[in-house]
C-alpha cells in the first residue's frame, strides 16, 4: 500500500453475533476517494447495507469513523462520527460529535470500526491499542450514560479512558436515542444510540499511546500554524469573542430572533416574546465553567449548575442553541432552570434533544386542537408553556412507559399510528424531527432542509452566508462578485440562486465532516474553504488529490451524491425532498419574515441541475455518477430501474 500520512492505517471488523474481531489494513483507495469520517460511512454502508433490511436487525452495519486531521495538532481536530441506517427514518444515519473519544482512538491505532451483528448479552467493546476486547456489560445494562462512564473508569483504574455509550433510551430501542461521550457530549440525531441497543452494545472504551505522523511535518506544521492565525486575529477574532467564546452556541437565540428565524410553538413562529429569558446571558447566571473539545481554543461548551429547588442538577453540559428551542421557544416554555434540567436528563438517558422537544410540540399543538385528549396520554394534559411535565415525559419516552412508548416511536410513526389529522403537524422531513431553523425566514435552509440525505437537519448544508447581513461581504471575498450574484447572496428571503448554494455547501461540508474538523470555522465563522484545507491535507496525508482544492470539492460532491444513491436505493425520489405543510403553505405570521412561505419548488429544481439529478424524479443521472468515479453505483441503481 501507498504510504499514508494522517490516518492510523487499520480498522476494526466487530462481528458481535459470533463475538469474533478481526483488524484490517485501509485501503489507499478509500482514503484517496473518500478523505475518511462521513466519506469512508459512505462508502461502506453502500457495499454492504442490503436495501430494505430493518435497521434494527443484526445485517445493519454499525460505522464509527474518524478522519485524518483527527488527534492532530490542526484546530478542532477532535471530531468523530457515527453512521448507520437509521431506525427513525430508515434512511441515511449519521451522526457526528466532538470531545476526546476521536484522537484516543486514532491513538490506539485505527481509523474506523465497523460492527455488525446481534450480542446475546450486553456487552462492550474494550480497546487498549492492539490488544481488543468484548467485554460483558451485564452490569451495566439499565445504567445511565454518566454512571456507566464512571463505572468502567473505575474498573479499569483509569480515569482518562474515554468512553462512548448508550443510555437506557438506547437500551430500549427508542429511534431517536443518541450516543453520548464525554458525560454530555451527544452524537445525535438519526437514532445512532438505538442501533447500538439493538446489537446489545452498550459502550466502546478506548485508550491509546501512539500518534499520528504526518506525511511531511514541517509542511504540516506551517499549514496548520497558518489555520491558527487567520482564526486568532482580525475580524474572525472578533466575531468569535463576541460569540462562541462568550456564550457559546445559546449566543444564536439573540440572532435569529432578531431575523424572525427562531423556531416558537412547534414552528409555528420565528418570534419568541421572551427569548431573552432563555438567550446566552441569561444563562450565564448558571454557568460554572467552559468546556473545550480537542485541540480548540474557542471553548465553546459551557457548563452549568443549578443549586438547589426541583431542578437542581450539577455539571450539566448544555444546552446548546438547539436545545433551547427545542425545550424552550418551541414549546413556549421560558423557564430556563427546567430546560438546563430536561436537557441534563435527555444527556444521561441518552435521548437526542432536538428529537424529544419536538415531539412534546408536535402533541402539545395537537392537545390544543382536541386531536389528542388525557385519554390518549395516559392522564397528562400537555399545555403550551408547562415546563412542570417535561421531566416527566423524558423519563417516560426513555423507559418507554406508558404514552411515553408511543412518543418512542418518533413524531412521524406516532402520528401514523393516531391519525385523526395529526400528521399535518409533525414538523419533519423523511421522518426526523426539525432542528431549529424555519425555510420560510431562510430560503436556502428550506431548501436544505427539504434535501438533505439525514432529514430536516441543518448540518449538511446551512448556509450561513446569506443568513445575516454582514456576513454576505465574505462570500463577495470568497466566490467572486458574479458568484455571489449568482447565489443572491444578499437576500435570504429570495429563493433565486439558493439552489446553487445549497449545491456548493453541501460539498464543502461533506469534506469538512470527512476530514475531520469541526463545523465552527468552516460553517460559522465561515473562516476556511478549500484553499485552507488543501495544503494542511496534502502535508498531512501525502495524497496528491488532497493537496488540491478543486479534486477536495470533487471528493465532497462524490461523498454527497453517493450519500443521496444510498436512500435512493431505499426508494426515496423528489416526492420525499420537501417540507411540511406548515413551511410550504402557511406564511409566516409575524416578524422580519411576516408573510413568507418557502417556494420549494423552484430551489427545488436549480438544486437538482447541479446536483446532477432528473427535475422531474431526482434520481441521478448517470453520466454524473460516472464523472464521480460511481459507476459500480450507476450499474446498481440501472439494474433497479432507478437510474436516469
Amino acid at each position: 500500500m501507498a504510504r499514508l500520512g494522517g490516518y492510523a492505517g487499520f480498522y476494526l471488523e466487530i462481528d458481535l453475533s459470533s463475538m469474533s474481531i478481526a483488524k484490517k489494513e485501509l485501503p489507499y483507495s478509500w482514503a484517496r476517494d473518500f478523505l475518511g469520517g462521513s466519506g469512508f460511512a459512505a462508502k461502506v454502508l453502500w457495499d454492504r447495507v442490503k436495501p430494505g433490511i430493518d435497521p434494527f436487525s443484526p445485517e445493519n452495519l454499525l460505522v464509527v469513523a474518524l478522519g485524518p486531521a483527527t488527534g492532530t495538532f490542526a484546530h478542532a481536530t477532535g471530531r468523530w462520527m457515527i453512521a448507520s441506517k437509521s431506525p427513525l427514518t430508515g434512511i441515511w444515519g449519521e451522526s457526528h460529535v466532538g470531545g476526546h473519544f476521536g484522537p484516543e482512538l486514532k491513538y490506539a491505532g485505527y481509523d474506523m470500526i465497523i460492527i455488525h451483528g446481534r450480542s446475546e448479552k450486553p456487552v462492550y467493546l474494550w480497546i487498549d491499542d492492539d490488544y481488543v476486547e468484548l467485554k460483558d456489560a451485564s452490569h451495566l445494562w439499565g445504567k445511565s450514560t454518566k454512571e456507566t462512564i464512571l463505572t468502567i473508569q473505575e474498573e479499569m483504574g483509569d480515569p482518562s479512558i474515554q468512553v462512548a455509550c448508550i443510555g437506557p433510551a438506547g437500551e430500549k430501542l427508542v429511534r431517536y436515542a443518541n450516543v453520548i461521550a464525554d458525560f454530555y457530549d451527544a452524537a445525535g440525531r438519526t437514532g445512532m444510540g438505538a442501533v447500538m441497543g439493538s446489537k446489545r452494545l452498550k459502550a466502546i472504551a478506548v485508550r491509546g499511546s501512539k500518534g499520528v505522523k504526518p506525511a511531511d511535518p514541517d509542511a504540516f506544521y506551517e499549514a496548520a500554524k497558518a489555520m491558527y492565525e487567520k482564526a486568532t486575529s482580525g475580524i474572525w477574532w472578533e466575531i468569535s469573542e463576541e460569540t462562541l467564546r462568550r456564550y457559546g452556541t445559546p449566543y444564536l437565540v439573540d440572532v435569529l430572533y432578531e431575523i424572525g428565524r427562531l423556531p416558537t410553538k412547534n414552528h409555528w413562529s420565528g418570534i419568541f416574546e421572551r427569548a431573552e429569558a432563555i438567550n446566552g446571558e441569561s444563562l450565564k447566571k448558571y454557568r460554572i465553567s467552559k468546556k473545550s473539545c480537542f485541540d480548540c481554543f474557542i471553548q465553546c461548551k459551557m457548563v452549568h449548575h443549578i443549586k438547589a429547588g426541583s431542578y437542581k442538577c450539577t455539571l450539566a453540559g448544555g444546552p446548546e442553541y438547539e436545545g433551547l428551542v427545542a425545550l424552550g421557544s418551541n414549546l413556549l416554555i421560558d423557564d430556563l432552570e427546567a430546560i438546563i434540567h430536561a436537557n441534563q436528563l435527555c444527556n444521561e438517558y441518552g435521548l437526542d434533544v432536538i428529537s424529544t422537544g419536538k415531539v412534546i410540540g408536535w402533541v402539545m399543538e395537537c392537545f390544543e386542537k382536541s386531536l389528542l385528549t388525557k385519554e390518549d396520554t395516559g392522564g397528562i394534559e400537555f399545555r403550551w408553556g408547562d415546563s412542570s411535565l417535561l421531566a416527566e415525559i423524558i423519563q417516560k419516552i426513555a423507559n418507554r412507559d406508558g404514552f411515553g412508548d408511543l412518543l418512542a416511536e418518533g413524531a412521524l410513526r406516532a402520528s401514523k399510528a393516531i391519525g385523526r389529522g395529526t400528521e399535518r403537524y409533525v414538523i419533519h422531513v423523511k421522518g426526523l424531527e426539525a432542528s431549529a431553523q424555519d425555510g420560510r425566514a431562510h430560503k436556502s435552509i428550506g431548501l436544505a432542509h427539504a434535501v438533505n440525505v439525514r432529514g430536516a437537519d441543518h448540518l449538511r448544508g446551512l448556509c450561513t452566508y446569506d443568513e445575516l447581513p454582514w456576513a454576505t461581504k465574505f462570500a463577495y471575498e470568497r466566490f467572486g462578485e458574479e458568484e455571489a450574484k449568482k447565489m443572491v447572496i444578499d437576500d435570504r428571503l429570495d429563493p433565486r440562486g439558493k439552489g446553487y448554494l445549497t449545491w456548493v455547501t453541501e460539498n464543502f461540508y461533506a469534506v469538512v465532516d470527512s476530514i475531520i474538523t469541526c463545523k465552527y470555522g468552516a460553517m460559522w465563522p465561515m473562516i476556511y474553504y478549500y484553499e485552507d484545507f488543501a495544503p494542511l491535507l496534502g502535508a498531512l496525508t501525502g495524497v496528491p488529490e488532497h493537496g488540491d482544492p478543486r479534486e477536495l470539492a470533487r471528493i465532497g460532491e462524490r461523498i454527497c451524491v453517493l450519500r443521496r444513491c444510498f436512500n435512493i436505493r431505499e426508494g426515496l425520489s423528489r416526492k420525499e425532498d420537501t417540507l411540511p405543510e406548515r413551511m410550504l403553505k402557511e406564511p409566516m405570521p409575524a416578524g422580519p419574515a411576516k408573510g413568507q412561505v418557502v417556494e420549494l419548488d423552484t430551489m427545488l429544481d436549480e438544486y437538482y441541475a447541479y446536483r446532477g439529478c432528473d427535475l422531474e424524479t431526482g434520481l441521478p443521472k448517470g453520466e454524473k455518477l460516472r464523472e464521480l468515479g460511481l459507476s459500480d453505483v450507476a450499474m446498481e441503481l440501472e439494474k433497479m430501474g432507478k437510474l436516469m
